[in-house]
């Protein structure tokens, strides 16, 4: 070890984030939160009630107003979070026509999974390695196209919609569940967006949203799927959509305590500025973190090329000789918990070990809710905890 980290070992830092809760979901509540603004929601009251559906419809109209999606999309409540939301438009819509899914992450592999073994349509799956991104300009729009916008596990995001054409033949489906409310999302170059309430805006779990563009309606009215679709995803009346379930209309039981929770947090997301400040906020949290990341002589961002790292899943790798050098992908990943375990002993970050099935890695969740005080206070404790987890292996 040099005198520098041999020094950086031994000094821990004075300061610890006012709150520790970095974790990618559910994420942090938004700051100022507490359990005594919930006090107006209807439990105990049915979903279908007067009351109840009246906070579902808020809901569903302030995020439209909030993303400034356009009048002609239609937005749902769909359970099982993001995953259930993607699942419900994949299984609904797809198979009318062959389908290419562009995988860079884990969530991307699942959808792969999802058209390739369950549903078993004729689809192309793209992939890159984590940190990557595929050739966007190679990506068939003459089939139905599905991909992750911001690659929570990964780090690594769409720079933008340029890259799909006005004119596509197939549906576009993008998984938006760590970019909506922390990104702009070109509504004329999507079809299907989806996410989930645990993630930006800090909301409670097991609640998707399902936004569908006005190209979607005529695939619904001409294509009926070959599979069967259960109850819970039956998002089709008749010949066409049932127009209910977009308008509060849920195809299950919803939590109305949840339903306050993310009221609440879209109170807060208009008090900060509503998307441009939550945009701000996340943009502000990533540029403290690149600042370190600059100046580490350990950690490097997951996601290599600029334009496409996300400010909000903020995953890195470390790039130290000593933890390159361990025998096998298993070894790394005990180095990493060895820091994770320091970081929550010292009650300094919570939950930021990357995704299991990412390469050796942590990540930081970077979104609106997080205050920027707080990634700024982390970084010497990322310090801190690598060269303490240093120490114990060169020791051993």
């Amino acid at each position: 070890m040099t005198d520098a980290t041999t020094a950086a070992a031994a000094a821990k830092p004075e300061t610890r984030p006012a709150n520790p809760r970095f974790s990618p979901g559910p994420t942090t509540k938004f700051p100022g939160w507490n359990i005594s603004l919930l006090e107006g929601a209807a439990v105990g009251r049915s979903h279908r009630s007067k009351e109840g559906k009246a906070r579902i419809e808020e809901v569903i109209t302030r995020s439209k107003a909030m993303l400034g999606m356009p009048a002609d999309w239609r937005l749902a409540i769909i359970a099982g979070s993001d995953t259930g939301a993607v699942e419900c438009a994949l299984w609904n819509l797809f198979g009318a026509r062959p389908a290419e899914i562009l995988v860079w992450e884990n969530f991307g592999n699942d959808w792969a999974t999802d058209a390739v073994k369950e549903l078993k349509i004729d689809a192309k799956v793209t992939k890159a390695a984590y940190g990557d991104l595929p050739d966007l300009s190679k990506v068939d729009f003459t089939r139905d196209v599905c991909f992750t916008w911001n690659g929570t596990t990964s780090g690594v995001r769409a720079p933008h919609g340029d890259w799909i054409p006005d004119n596509r033949e197939g549906l576009v489906l993008a998984d938006a569940t760590s970019a909506a409310f922390a990104m702009d999302l070109p509504w004329n170059k999507l079809d299907v967006v989806t996410w989930s309430w645990q993630k930006v805006l800090g909301g409670e779990a097991q609640h998707g949203m399902m936004a569908f563009g006005p190209r979607v309606l005529e695939r619904v009215k001409t294509y009926t799927p070959a599979w069967p679709i259960p109850k819970i995803y039956r998002i089709r009346k008749g010949d066409g959509l049932n127009e209910g379930v977009f308008k509060g209309e849920t195809l299950n039981t919803v939590s109305l305590l949840a339903v306050e929770d993310q009221l609440v947090a879209l109170d807060w997301a208009e008090s900060v500025g509503g998307l441009k400040g939550l945009i701000s906020r996340a943009n502000a949290n990533f540029n403290a973190f690149d600042r370190w990341i600059k100046q580490s002589n350990w950690a490097e961002w997951m996601a290599k090329d600029p334009a496409t790292r996300s400010p909000t899943s903020l995953c890195f790798q470390i790039k130290d000789p000593v933890f390159l050098n361990l025998p096998d992908e298993e070894a790394r990943w005990e180095f990493v918990k060895k820091m994770t375990k320091i970081l929550e002993k010292e009650n300094a970050a919570l939950d930021i070990g990357g995704y299991r099935s990412a390469p050796a890695s942590l990540r930081v969740w970077g979104g609106g809710t997080v205050e920027t005080a707080d990634i700024e206070a982390l970084t010497p404790w990322l310090d801190y905890a690598f060269a303490q987890a240093k120490a114990e292996t060169l020791a051993a």
